[in-house]
């Protein structure tokens, strides 16, 4: 690995300042670094952080890639990771068109990371330099601890789904309260709903007394206002008292939890496992962004690179190789999903779609099929439009909020479905659903999405850990809940009981219709069977694990 020549990097520094032209917006130092197919199945395993702390499953996972690549050898363009500067790594046997071509499309990739606020935590600092400090700590402990630092490593994994990512971005958000601010937070976020236990009617009214109360006296008004809160409620202000004490530091995640209030944990001979815990969930905290926002980063990256290429004159000559790497990167498959292809489509589409003012209330009115289709409102808008979206979005929300009729219909979309030909034992795909809820629910049902685990304060008493899985219709896989409540009783250091949904009962089976035009032996897929759902209860005690039926 070692950084590209001086002729490559002026190649880069022509493609930034095109970009910056275009309206991207990033620092102007970065680090490109030249790597072979090799280097990147040995970065992979860190999620291409070099100073990454060790930890065995990278070493199995770098031997299973390496046996993938002696069978089906590949050769991929780039990464680029999210650091103070950016890094970025190519492939060495890229040609200076090609190279043209990938930094645009790296360079798409840092506007995002330092543009998007659900990457805001991650601006300010380099992630690299703290991995390195991680890895040498973590190295430190390993020859001192010896096997017990990678049990402690794997035990926080098997958890670091559960971090609080979404809390450390609000706290992102106002970092610097004023007593007066937090007061006003507490009052409504924590007296009135967790400690009154108001209901809303009552809620509501306390929100209009305060609007009154600035309106009327303004800057005065919160006084006026707390005069009446303290006057009703003159326990108040010890509680508040109370709750500044409190820690703030954390998110109140489950690894936060252990790590504050395991007494193994806290026993002078075990601080040393907090530690590492907290490398684990602070890396876990760092990538969160990334698997969140997979299709609008993919996508806009390539909507950039196909844009910003096809503009700039070094494509001259190379034509058809861009359009042959090009379709390879963004072409739409009927079965299963393209992040890149599916993420430029609807960049593109959206652009259009602002361009002619159909995100207006005079198009959203329209009924006519034939009116909306010629609809052009001539607004010119659509560039400004997709930036403000790549500031604000991420995958959920760009997806459920923009994949309408409209684009199904303009790219030919469609829901597969899959059934058996049991004559030639072969499997059927066919058109499934072209509506736009169906495709829409199909990829949101692709979406990262972590299980909702709560501590109950109730019921964890004494030395038991009690956890609510808040249960949305996705149930926990069996197979991994043994292991990880195996690694929380450890950490935890007493019986860990977990609550959740597991199915009860299947309907009985559904009656098989023959399809027209079909040979007989083929079958119409089954309709999905009738599920009843039961709450269960895991209990690891003394490393066996219990399960009984709520």
């Amino acid at each position: 690995m070692e950084l590209i020549n001086q002729h490559t990097k002026k190649i880069m520094e022509g493609c930034k300042a095109r970009a910056l032209d275009a309206g991207l917006s990033f620092d102007k130092e970065s680090l490109e670094y030249i790597v072979t197919n090799r280097d990147l199945l040995e970065l992979s395993p860190k999620l291409m952080i070099p100073t990454l702390y060790d930890y065995w499953v990278h070493d199995v996972e770098v031997l299973k890639e390496k046996g993938k690549y002696e069978l089906y050898p590949s050769n991929p363009y780039e990464t680029v990771i999210n650091t103070r500067p950016a890094i970025s790594f190519y492939n060495d046997n890229n040609p200076d068109w090609l190279n043209v071509m990938i930094f645009y499309h790296v360079l798409a990739h840092i506007d995002f990371f330092q543009n998007n606020y659900f990457y805001r935590h991650t601006w300010d600092y380099d992630f690299t330099g703290q991995a390195l400090s991680d890895k040498r700590m973590i190295a430190a402990l390993r020859s001192e601890k010896g096997r017990w630092v990678d049990y402690v490593i794997e035990f926080a994994r098997g958890i670091d789904n559960l971090v609080g990512y979404h809390r450390e971005l609000s706290q992102k958000e106002k970092p610097h309260q004023t007593r007066r601010e937090k007061q006003l937070d507490y009052y409504f976020d924590e007296f009135l709903q967790k400690i009154k236990e108001v209901n809303t009617s009552t809620y509501i009214k306390e929100i209009n007394r305060y609007n009154q109360c600035i309106a009327k006296t303004g800057s005065k008004g919160e006084d006026v206002f707390f005069a009446e809160v303290h006057k009703k409620n003159p326990e108040f202000k010890a509680l508040f008292e109370k709750h500044l004490k409190k820690k703030t530091k954390h998110s109140g995640d489950l690894i936060d939890f252990l790590t504050e209030n395991s007494r193994f944990l806290n026993q002078e001979e075990n601080q040393w496992m907090t530690s590492v815990m907290e490398v684990v969930r602070n890396t876990s905290i760092f990538f969160q962004p990334q698997i969140r926002t997979k299709i609008m980063n993919e996508g806009w990256a390539s909507y950039w690179h196909s844009t910003l290429f096809l503009q700039d004159d070094r494509i001259n000559g190379h034509e058809v190789e861009f359009a042959r790497v090009d379709s390879g990167v963004t072409s739409m498959p009927r079965v299963g999903l393209n992040p890149y292809a599916l993420g430029m489509r609807l960049f593109e589409f959206i652009e259009r779609c602002a361009d002619q003012g159909r995100y207006s209330f005079d198009f959203q009115r329209l009924n006519d099929a034939h009116q909306r289709r010629n609809y052009d409102g001539h607004t010119g808008q659509g560039r400004d439009y997709i930036f403000e979206l790549r500031q604000y979005l991420n995958d959920f929300m760009f997806i459920n909020t923009f994949m309408d009729q409209d684009f199904m219909d303009r790219y030919k979309l469609f829901v597969a479905g899959r059934r058996l030909n049991q004559e030639r034992m072969v499997w059927q795909y066919y058109v499934k659903s072209r509506k736009a809820e169906d495709y829409k629910e199909m990829i949101l049902n692709q979406l990262y999405h972590p299980p909702h685990i709560d501590i109950d304060m109730i019921k964890t008493k004494s030395n038991h850990l009690y956890l609510n899985h808040q249960f949305e219709g996705k149930p926990l896989v069996t197979e991994y809940i043994a292991n990880t409540m195996l690694g929380l009783e450890f950490l935890w250091g007493g019986p860990v009981m977990l609550e959740t949904s597991e199915v009860k009962t299947s309907a009985a089976p559904q009656e098989t219709r023959m399809l027209p035009g079909l040979a007989a032996p083929a079958k119409e897929e089954k309709p999905p069977p009738k599920i009843e759902w039961q709450r269960v209860l895991y209990t690891m005690e003394n490393r066996k694990l219990k399960k009984a039926n709520i």
